[in-house]
């Protein structure tokens, strides 16, 4: 093997390892329903560049509505998820943008209910 070969044979490990920023970047974008909507990273995270910290509840609530309109709008689903025993759960235990959501009442309640979060 040349020393080129082995150069881009290095280099394409590393990329592979490595991501580029744009591949980052990609891997941070908004479900659909945000990107159309126009959201931004500022209007969750309040920062420009955000780092890994969470997102306060006070940042979902001024689009979408405090605990109870919630609790109203989704009324129909039964059970209700925002009507919880466990009261007023915090909107990124379910909600993960980023990330694939997680339906926090099977932890307890595995296989009882099917909901369609986004």
């Amino acid at each position: 093997m040349t020393r080129v070969q082995r150069l881009a044979v290095l280099a394409f490990s590393l990329a592979w390892v490595f991501p580029s920023p744009a591949q980052e970047a990609k891997a941070r974008t908004l479900p659909p329903h945000h990107a159309k909507a126009g959201v931004h990273c500022y209007d969750c995270h309040q920062e420009e560049k955000p780092t890994k910290k969470a997102v306060a509840a006070d940042s979902c609530m001024t689009c979408h509505g405090d605990y109870p309109a919630m609790k109203a709008l989704t009324k129909d689903a039964k059970p209700n998820p925002h009507d919880s025993h466990l009261g007023e759960i915090v909107c990124t235990e379910c909600h993960r943008q980023h990330q694939p959501p997680v339906v926090k009442c099977l932890e307890c309640h595995e296989g009882k209910f099917k909901f369609n979060i986004r």
